[in-house]
């Protein structure tokens, strides 16, 4: 299994104490995205956690008040990877097709299993962003917790990429929206080609489904019109 040692920044109030501050802390991170996705959100407890990693479930609660907070944690480690993998990726590239076309793949990627990020397993963890992540967002508390900055991150890798569809064409109005809806309907067509697989369509490599689409997409929103 290859592993990657990379320090990430994760907002301070996701958090009672840093979970990757300690050897327990990375154990109720790792074997809680574990159990999310065995379990969904719904029937996941810090309980059931405290069972699974052979700890007092008071002690997980030292690190993250509620199920909800950890789940946004992920959610935040999830984004902050994905803006330092944009970052590194179209650092010093000029040319702004290409850099564009970088972003889209990363953001529709499929990512590889046996790869471990910190203490994450990265395809395991994108499943349960795929899965989970809107259980997170479409709350009564978004607007408060988008106050507190707690969506800062997923806000930056929007912009990063938007700022690229507007270097590549000044002229488009909706370069957030566009962005947002890859983002968001990459996510839904992993889920779909999943669970309900009638509702997607079907090419001989499957494993590039998603990011061709999105790359026509573009495409013909920004470059055809």
């Amino acid at each position: 299994m290859q592993h990657l040692s990379i320090n990430l920044r994760v907002h301070e109030k996701l958090y009672l104490k840093d979970p990757l501050s300690s050897e327990l802390g990375k154990k109720i991170v790792q074997h809680g995205v574990a159990l999310i996705e065995s379990l969904g959100f719904e029937e996941f407890t810090f309980k059931k956690l405290g069972v699974d990693i052979q700890s007092n479930e008071s002690s997980i609660y030292r690190y993250f008040e509620s199920k909800h907070q950890l789940l946004l944690y992920l959610i935040n480690w999830y984004w902050s990877w994905m803006e330092y993998q944009l970052v590194f990726s179209t650092s010093g590239i000029a040319d702004a097709q290409e850099k564009l076309g970088i972003a889209v793949s990363l953001l529709t990627q499929k990512w590889p299993d046996g790869t471990l990020v910190a203490c994450m397993n990265a395809a395991q963890l994108q499943r349960v962003i795929i899965t989970e992540a809107p259980k997170a967002m479409h709350t009564k508390s978004i607007d408060q917790e988008n106050e507190d900055g707690l969506f800062g991150v997923y806000k930056r890798v929007i912009q990063r990429v938007s700022d690229m569809v507007t270097a590549l064409n000044p002229n488009y109005a909706y370069p957030h929206m566009l962005i947002t809806t890859v983002v968001e309907g990459a996510h839904q067509m992993r889920f779909f080609a999943d669970h309900l697989p009638t509702i997607t369509d079907q090419v001989a490599d499957e494993a590039h489904l998603v990011e061709s689409f999105y790359r026509d997409l573009i495409q013909k929103a920004i470059l055809d019109e």
